[in-house]
């Protein structure tokens, strides 16, 4: 276990994605410390792409400073000021600032948030050269300079840390990508390999961790009325607010080389294996979020909580939780430490929380690493027991079903998919047995493609999203 003291006062953790999820979540928590008389850490945001401009330009004019408005299922709001981010750095091509700051000896953990598709790995957790983003990026290293994935920027910052003889440094995952800590390190030293930079490997072994950590909120885009809301409510003029329920959760593997913040005072789990926790929340929580937005995208549904109200989705996400994945994370041998059933039941309550208006465009994106990520495993666990899979199939098949959507241009609204190659997934909805097609593919599916027990679940559960799609008349 690592002790929390830090070695000076002033520390500060880097942090890669100033989206709404970090603003919402990892600045929450650090602002409830330095709440409690705690003021040594303190964030350093930063973006390592050219988005969100006018959100780091509004930070930028407030200091950093920013409101966060929650609400409860029964519709209750808050609002808290988050002056946790004490510097904001502008987003230039060279990620000159970002280094420098990387590669500062006060910055004592660089954390991030890059959605799951941002790690670019296969089903062997080996990078994956096909995107060319990644294959440039490595290219980059090569000659000494920075990248925009997740990897090139880390590689360049502790490549400088190294020079700068600046000390070790944690580097912390807030995605949801199962055993995300361990992977991304493997993926790190993978790039670095690649890269040449056989030094900067050696260092990298030596002086990171990178802690496996699990994350939880809720967190929609910001609606155009938040500003307004929030003015309303306080009296501030908030060019970047964040909105969210008032569930929040964190747990952490209390593996930091260069000391930490004392989150758990402010309600932070530090444990010596998450693994039961983000095996419950990926499943539990992540897949049945996407399972209501594919769901609901499919009858003409906008937000979550109406999917969440609509019976015929509820049961689909209530059987496939029962039937199929609290089986397998609790056994008489192996018994969870987390009461699953009421996990289950306060996801289905925080989803259905009509003062989040969360939209399914949101949540349904990014299904190409979802399905490997998270439903995958449930099936591959249930097969190996020869036990049936007819609930879990019920997601895949409705992403299926939304692919063939998104192929026909009849969806609602426009996709967005980081792992997706296009030209992959037009041929699935091509092929003259789509379901096979899909049941087929190994990035999705990998050791389970083309297995007969997953194409024949994938057919009747296809034939049962059908039937519910045309029961409701709705495109």
């Amino acid at each position: 276990m690592t002790l929390a003291a830090v070695p000076d006062a002033g520390s500060v953790v880097l942090h890669l994605g100033l989206g709404s999820f970090h603003r919402a979540h990892q600045a929450v928590y650090l602002q409830q410390l330095i709440d409690a008389g705690d003021t040594r850490w303190s964030i350093c945001g930063a973006n390592l792409r050219p988005d969100m401009a006018d959100v780091l330009a509004a930070l930028q004019a407030q200091g950093g400073a920013y409101t966060l408005e929650t609400v409860t299922p029964e519709g209750v709001y808050s609002y808290k000021r988050i002056a946790s981010i004490r510097e904001v750095l502008p987003y230039e091509p060279t990620l000159a600032s970002v280094i420098a700051r990387g590669a500062a000896a006060a910055t004592r953990i660089v954390s991030f948030t890059v959605t799951e598709a941002g790690y670019y790995l296969d089903a062997k957790d080996r990078l994956d050269l096909s995107f060319t983003e990644l294959a440039a990026d490595i290219e980059s290293a090569r000659h000494g300079k920075p990248g925009q994935t997740i990897y090139g920027a880390v590689c360049a910052i502790l490549r400088a840390r190294r020079a700068a003889d600046a000390g070790p440094v944690t580097l912390l995952n807030c995605d949801n990508l199962r055993h995300n800590g361990e992977r991304f390190r493997g993926g790190l030293l993978e790039f670095v390999e690649r890269s040449g930079d056989t030094a900067l490997h050696a260092w990298v072994q030596a002086n990171t961790t990178c802690p496996n950590a699990m994350v939880d909120r809720i967190t929609p885009r910001p609606p155009p009325e938040l500003r307004e809301r929030v003015h309303a409510a306080t009296g501030w003029d908030d060019a970047a607010p964040v909105t969210g329920e008032s569930f929040i959760q964190w747990v952490i593997e209390d593996d930091f080389i260069a000391g930490r913040p004392e989150w758990e005072r402010v309600g932070v789990q530090l444990v010596e294996s998450v693994q039961p926790y983000e095996e419950a929340k990926i499943r539990l929580l992540n897949a049945t979020h996407s399972c209501i937005a594919w769901a609901g995208t499919l009858i003409g549904l906008q937000f979550i909580h109406e999917g969440t109200h609509t019976p015929a989705i509820r049961k689909m996400a209530f059987d496939y939780v029962t039937d199929d994945v609290i089986p397998v994370l609790s056994t008489p041998g192996a018994p969870s430490p987390i009461d699953l059933p009421a996990y289950r039941d306060v996801v289905l309550d925080r989803f259905g929380n009509p003062a989040i208006r969360d939209t399914n465009q949101r949540v349904a994106m990014d299904g190409f690493a979802k399905i490997p990520g998270f439903v995958a495993p449930t099936v591959r666990e249930r097969l190996a027991r020869n036990e049936g899979i007819d609930s879990v199939a019920m997601l895949p098949a409705l992403f299926l079903a939304f692919l063939q959507r998104w192929h026909r241009g009849e969806l609602s609204y426009a996709y967005q998919d980081q792992a997706m190659d296009p030209a992959v997934a037009h041929a699935i909805c091509d092929a003259a047995d789509p379901v096979a097609a899909f049941g087929a593919d190994i990035p999705l599916w990998g050791s389970l493609a083309g297995d007969a027990r997953l194409v024949d679940a994938l057919r009747r559960a296809s034939a049962r999203v059908a039937t519910f799609v045309s029961t409701r008349n709705l495109k």
